[in-house]
């Protein structure tokens, strides 16, 4: 018998299943009736599990995250609530389970030079970079290091790498949209909310900007404009991410490379590579 997978001795009440269940309908805008359609299962059995009247199996709990399209962590939390273990690990990145993970990292990290590369997880925490990143950020901070290792509150706080950002406004304005897509994608992302909060309450930061804005899709290219020595840098990003993951921690890893938009910010780059290789 596979014990990860057999339910606890005592179940947590149905109620809180119904509850995660209420939340993401909410989220991914179904009703009851939609859910259960996509999902293939009785509307009537559906509502008994949102009320506590009926206990879900786990095959039952699979189908509807699959049709919410819940991260793993989010699965993993309706399963307890149900009484279930969780399904998907949580691997630490420095476990050596995740050697050859962290060898892919420094890989592209690596292969980014001489332009600058990040590892962040899902709230943003810088867990890595290359050398290109520590020379750029000390050319345009001349020499200032950064007080935050959170790339919303680096880029939020007027004492931090805000203050290299040209065209803050429309970067910041580009982020704030994007944390409350998360925010309303993943209802039980408390932090993601916190932080939300948190960069909202930034000097500078336009009141309209609290409010979700659902009128225009996010540009599919921004680019990033910094001040240097009497020079502007100009950047976009790409963002890679693991595919099919099958551990809560690898889901929520993405590294962000930064490629030069003109020949001038790549002769500076490999420049600044040169002086500090």
């Amino acid at each position: 018998m596979n014990r990860a997978h057999a339910p606890l001795p005592m179940a947590a009440p149905a109620s809180a299943v119904g509850g995660l269940l209420r939340e993401w309908r909410a989220a991914r805008r179904l009703s009851q009736l939609d859910l259960a359609l996509e999902a293939g299962i009785s509307a009537r059995h559906l509502s008994c599990v949102e009320t506590g009247k009926s206990q879900a199996s786990r095959e039952m709990l699979a189908r509807l995250a699959d049709t919410l399209g819940m991260p793993l962590r989010e699965r993993n939390a309706l399963l307890v609530a149900a009484g279930f273990a969780a399904k998907y690990p949580e691997t630490e990145l420095a476990m050596p389970a995740m050697a050859q993970i962290r060898k892919a990292i420094d890989a592209i990290l690596q292969q980014q030079e001489p332009y600058p590369a990040f590892l962040l997880n899902r709230h943003w925490d810088v867990l890595g970079a290359n050398r290109a990143a520590e020379r750029v950020g000390d050319y345009v901070m001349h020499g200032q290091p950064s007080k935050h290792t959170n790339m919303l509150r680096q880029m939020f706080d007027p004492e931090d790498f805000r203050q290299a950002v040209v065209n803050w406004e429309e970067i910041a304005e580009s982020i704030v949209r994007h944390l409350h897509n998360e925010v309303a994608a993943a209802p039980s992302d408390t932090k993601a909310r916190a932080l939300l909060d948190e960069v909202l309450a930034y000097p500078g930061v336009p009141a309209s900007w609290r409010t979700r804005d659902l009128s225009s899709a996010p540009s599919p290219l921004m680019t990033t404009v910094l001040q240097g020595d009497g020079e502007q840098l100009h950047f976009f990003s790409t963002i890679t991410t693991f595919g099919t993951p099958r551990d809560v921690t690898l889901e929520e890893l993405h590294i962000e490379c930064c490629f030069p938009m003109d020949e001038a910010t790549a002769a500076r780059c490999r420049q600044l590579a040169e002086r500090n290789p």
